[in-house]
């Protein structure tokens, strides 16, 4: 199983980003999916997840900013991040729920 996020880059505080997570392998389906950031000098914390029902969860700093989605047709999960802040800038990954399956990471900076 291969995971690869994309969609980072630099933003203005405001803004807003969409990533994508796409994942190669036959799971995606019938799996809970999350976001997980980590900030310099901070620990990894889960910012979103994503039952195979749709069921969602946000962590408390990012709740009615970000939504989290998922494509099972595509095999696709999103982050949709609105009114984006400079405490959000952070490396963002991409997970399934407890297992060692983690994509590669993606830089979200935010900053004027």
């Amino acid at each position: 199983v291969q995971l690869q996020a994309s969609g980072g880059g630099l933003v203005q505080p405001g803004g807003s980003l969409r990533l994508s997570c796409k994942v190669f392998g036959s799971i995606f389906r019938y799996n809970t999916w999350a976001w997980h950031r980590q900030a310099p000098g901070k620990q990894r914390e889960l910012v979103a997840s994503i039952t195979s029902s749709h069921t969602t969860y946000y962590s408390d700093s990012v709740k009615g900013r970000f939504t989290i989605s998922r494509d099972n047709v595509r095999r696709t999960l999103y982050l949709q991040m609105n009114s984006l802040r400079p405490e959000d800038t952070a490396v963002y990954y991409c997970n399934m729920i407890n297992t060692t399956y983690w994509g590669q990471g993606t830089l979200v900076t935010v900053s004027s």
